[in-house]
């Protein structure tokens, strides 16, 4: 099948494992021995300990002393992710009366390591920093994405109009014309932008599938999210061509009208990739956890709710609830390709 093919590609993975942190543990040290005190005719008169206060409780979580904090991954932009996730979190608090606050890690590996310590308690996660988080026993996924009617996506290869590179993509039957070897082969000597090295769509599958059929291409230009990997195309001057989850120009429609135009699309993969999702740190409670994943299908049910959860950057439609097991056959192709997920964390 395609989609075995496709997969294949992500051996590219391997050099990531030197991003993931390690944790330490610190050495415990021995209790110094015990000694004997003196035998004297009459003890000493020592004074009573002071008494100390007693230690404060930590407020429940939830609480506007304790917020449940909700990160998301740095895919969309920043201006997206922050009003579009106060929205959410404000939603949240008027369904369950918990109280939220944001945060947007710079990275995936970040995004990884704020659920592994606890330091957040729910993470908007894509497929492959969810799989590594797995992994480390730091999250959990409750519910998956819908984008475009679908719960799987593919990559893309777009580029400015004016590059002069040839489109292998019909949109008017949204197929590609020709195979990736022949598309990609153009691409040889020029410079990509691609986004973090853990986006399955935007670095993994991309470069993957360019050193599988031998293309050979000039460092990277490294930007943040999808939607600039889109403007940076738009603008011109950074790079010749990018990659992005299908179909990240419209997340810039807003500031660009003619970006659907001006950034054409130079050929895709299948929806081969499970689309991002929503998970809970193993540290939280599983009563929060239940009250906050009916709220979020509550939004999900209804126009407002669909509209406040499309306007954080993500193009989401809706959300399902979903258990490990979907991820089950993403897992078996990395395997298939020679990749140990368990190799990948410490």
């Amino acid at each position: 099948m395609k989609r075995t093919r496709f997969l294949l590609v992500l051996t590219s993975v391997l050099i990531l494992s030197s991003m993931l942190l390690s944790a330490c543990g610190a050495t415990p040290t021995a209790a110094p021995a015990t000694t004997e005190a003196a035998t004297t005719a009459a003890p000493a008169t020592t004074e009573a300990p002071a008494t100390t206060e007693a230690p404060t409780a930590a407020a429940a979580l939830g609480t506007a002393d304790n917020p449940i904090v909700m990160a998301l991954a740095p895919s969309a932009t920043a201006d997206q992710l922050t009003v579009g996730g106060d929205a959410i979190a404000a939603k949240l608090k008027e369904l369950t009366g918990y109280e939220f606050k944001v945060i947007i890690p710079n990275s995936y590996t970040a995004l990884i390591e704020a659920m592994a310590s606890g330091n957040a308690q729910i993470g908007w996660m894509p497929t492959f920093a969810y799989l590594l988080a797995k992994q480390k026993g730091a999250a959990d996924v409750a519910l998956v994405t819908v984008r475009f009617g679908s719960d799987f996506y593919g990559a893309q290869y777009i580029a400015n109009v004016s590059s002069g590179f040839t489109s292998y993509f019909d949109p008017a039957t949204n197929a590609n014309t020709a195979d990736a070897a022949t598309a990609l082969a153009q691409f040889e000597g020029k410079r990509p932008c691609f986004t973090d090295p853990l986006s399955t769509s935007g670095y993994i599958i991309p470069g993957g599938l360019l050193s599988q059929y031998g293309v050979k291409y000039k460092t990277p230009a490294a930007v943040q999210g999808h939607p600039a990997v889109v403007s940076a195309l738009y603008v011109g001057g950074i790079c010749d061509f990018g990659a992005t989850y299908i179909d990240a120009r419209t997340s810039i429609q807003k500031t660009y009208p003619d970006v659907m135009d001006k950034i054409v699309v130079i050929w895709r993969t299948d929806n081969i990739i499970p689309n991002d999702n929503v998970s809970y740190s193993t540290t939280m409670p599983a009563d929060i956890a239940s009250k906050v994943t009916q709220a979020l299908l509550d939004m999900s049910g209804s126009d407002s709710g669909r509209e406040v959860l499309k306007n954080m950057g993500y193009d989401i439609e809706g959300l399902k609830v979903a258990e490990d097991s979907f991820y089950d056959p993403f897992r078996a192709a990395l395997q298939a390709s020679g990749i140990d997920i368990t190799t990948m964390v410490q």
